[in-house]
């Protein structure tokens, strides 16, 4: 598939998908973002326009561990549920950002459902 109608679609997926979800201070949109490398995840809060807390692959403690990237997408949801749990959040909004809910994607949503957060 040409790179550039791939990006396209999968912008326009993103776009339908945040016309439902919006997230709040009480129950913020727990947003997902992929790269080739590495995976990310966000707290946001759409009415005030902030990230109230952010995980990656990145981190410190999830660069030490060996493993794959499914399984280091795993630590990145657990990451962000212990941020969550420390700032009172319980209930989130899944967005997956135009991605399939598969490999990666699943397992972060796996790995912070597993750390507390309900969706």
């Amino acid at each position: 598939m040409n790179p550039k109608v791939k990006s396209a679609r999968r912008q326009k997926i993103r776009f339908n998908i945040r016309k439902t979800i919006i997230g709040a201070a009480t129950k913020p949109r727990l947003s997902v973002f992929r790269s080739n490398t590495d995976i990310y995840a966000q707290l946001i809060d759409d009415l005030k326009g902030e990230t109230i807390a952010a995980a990656s692959s990145k981190d410190k403690e999830i660069v030490a561990q060996k493993g794959t990237k499914v399984e280091k997408s795993k630590l990145v949801g657990a990451a962000i549920a212990r941020k969550a749990a420390a700032l009172g959040v319980k209930d989130v909004v899944f967005d997956r950002g135009g991605y399939l809910y598969h490999g990666r994607v699943k397992s972060v949503a796996d790995g912070a459902r597993e750390g507390g957060l309900v969706f």
